[in-house]
């Protein structure tokens, strides 16, 4: 009888922690060195140097033709930047935060009389997302949130990140 109730705690044990299950994932491959960004092909790469290790499919901006000029635009910027830091408790699942403006951006703007924006992250779905409206964001990169969830784990802070048109 004991043996039973030992197997029954057990089984309640494993199938409460399966049940559990979060969004944030461990990652023990290779380093991920650069990731690059073609907003042409709405793709993303992940790479260890030359090596693709994953890619996604992506949204981008509501407007996503030509590189981030002021806030509110709706244009995903273009050109080499950082992952700079990460949001755990990001609107979007999870999320990971890239280093525009920097300061040809910040001038660009102020010639034309505007800010240049900011808050540029790769993330995963909005929870006030309706429809499958391709290039929803305010500028952003997007992904699902499982993706997310994985490139959260790959990423490190200080990655270079290349977006082209």
């Amino acid at each position: 009888m004991r043996a039973i109730g030992v197997l029954l705690s057990v089984a309640l044990f494993v199938g409460l922690t399966g049940c559990s299950a979060s969004k944030f994932r461990t990652y023990n491959g290779p380093e991920v060195t650069q990731i690059v960004v073609n907003k042409g092909q709405r793709r993303m790469h992940l790479l260890h140097h030359d090596q693709v290790l994953k890619s996604y499919d992506i949204d981008l901006g509501f407007a996503p033709d030509g590189h981030k000029q002021f806030e509110g635009d709706g244009k995903t910027p273009e050109g080499a930047y950082l992952i700079d830091r990460r949001n755990p408790n990001s609107e979007f699942h999870l999320s990971v935060g890239i280093s525009y403006p920097n300061t040809n951006d910040v001038t660009r703007a102020a010639m034309i009389g505007r800010e240049p924006g900011g808050d540029i992250f790769i993330h995963g779905e909005s929870k006030r997302r309706l429809g499958s409206r391709r290039d929803w964001t305010a500028g952003c990169i997007a992904v699902t949130n499982r993706e997310i969830e994985e490139i959260y784990a790959m990423v490190k802070d200080g990655t270079p990140i290349y977006v082209s048109p």
